[in-house]
């Protein structure tokens, strides 16, 4: 993190990093402080991947007719200022920046150099990483306050970065949505109203799919896809992917034990760990390679019949999956 976060003193601002949402935060936050300081400001983006230096630095150099200061963005600036002639030219203008602009550079990779030392005497340079769950808890408390004028509980909270993650684009999309239901509602964003609204991330899905299928009752199998397509909204291209890899697994995991190969040698080819790894490998045993491939191969099957229309409506296809799957864990 920064020592200095980025404003409108900035001349320079470098933001690189993984999290695409805090890139663009951060250049909202330097443009809307710049406005807020001169009045207005205006606003020019460059494809880095594109542009040439000649038009960026032009740009940046020229003085604006219409307003006292400028922003000129460069996105891919790793790919911008990757060539040394480049990152040298870069430097004499960061020894000598223009006052009235603000260069903010953004990009997904950035290698440190000498140009970092003197954008730091004019500017900054800003990480953009996703955060820690905590720290993603304590931002999503405080974004919901501040950008959409609702309160969300600490266990609203705790819940919502563990079904999305600490993705902060998803999780202020969410809060958007979730405030419009609490304001409707005449209360606060509860932990029950995030567990009905939100849906998990698409690998706690895919598990739970997974799981419900390996318990070997239909009932729950069944339940649990309604609850995740109906009520999660997730995808049903989503949900059959995961029964068609547990298929996939279980009869790979089938045909190593019946060639004689450990489970732990089952498990490590296929990459299984966690929770999922003893009732695949049990779920394996139970249906055998030849039970387990034949309920592999009908579940694509049923899965090109739903997208060609051939098998009427795409859940119907998602329900014969599951049967066949069901058959083959029952043994």
């Amino acid at each position: 993190m920064a020592a200095k976060a980025p404003d409108a003193s900035c001349r320079i601002v470098v933001l690189h990093g993984k999290d695409a949402f805090l890139r663009m935060e951060w250049t909202r936050r330097v443009v809307d402080s710049l406005r807020e300081q001169n009045g207005s400001c205006d606003e020019f983006r460059f494809d880095g991947t594109t542009a040439s230096l000649a038009e960026v630095l032009d740009e940046a150099r020229t003085l604006g007719l219409m307003s006292p200061c400028k922003a000129v963005v460069v996105d891919g600036a790793d790919a911008f200022i990757g060539a040394e002639e480049r990152r040298r030219a870069l430097e004499r203008y960061a020894a000598a920046p223009v006052e009235q602009t603000t260069l903010i550079l953004r990009a997904t990779t950035w290698r440190p150099g000498n140009f970092d030392k003197l954008v730091a005497k004019v500017g900054v340079v800003q990480k953009c990483e996703p955060p820690a769950d905590a720290e993603a808890q304590r931002w999503a408390i405080s974004r919901a306050q501040k950008r959409h004028d609702a309160r969300l509980t600490p266990d609203a909270a705790a819940l919502l970065v563990e079904r999305l993650g600490a993705d902060l684009g998803r999780i202020d999309m969410e809060l958007g949505k979730l405030a419009v239901d609490a304001r409707a509602a005449g209360t606060e964003i509860t932990r029950e109203l995030v567990r009905e609204q939100v849906g998990a991330a698409s690998d706690e899905q895919a598990w739970a799919v997974q799981e419900a299928i390996l318990s070997g009752n239909v009932r729950t199998a069944l339940e649990k896809v309604d609850e995740l397509v109906n009520v999660a909204r997730a995808p049903e291209v989503m949900v059959m992917w995961s029964i068609e890899d547990l298929l996939r697994k279980m009869h790979s995991a089938a045909a190593m034990q019946e060639a004689g190969r450990s489970e732990g040698e089952a498990a490590r080819a296929l990459k299984l760990w966690g929770e999922s790894t003893g009732p695949l490998l049990a779920g394996a045993r139970r249906a055998g390679a030849r039970r387990s491939g034949q309920a592999f191969v009908g579940a694509v099957g049923a899965d090109v019949k739903s997208k060609t229309g051939l098998g009427g409506e795409s859940l119907r296809g998602l329900e014969s999956a599951i049967v066949l799957a069901m058959r083959a864990v029952r043994g």
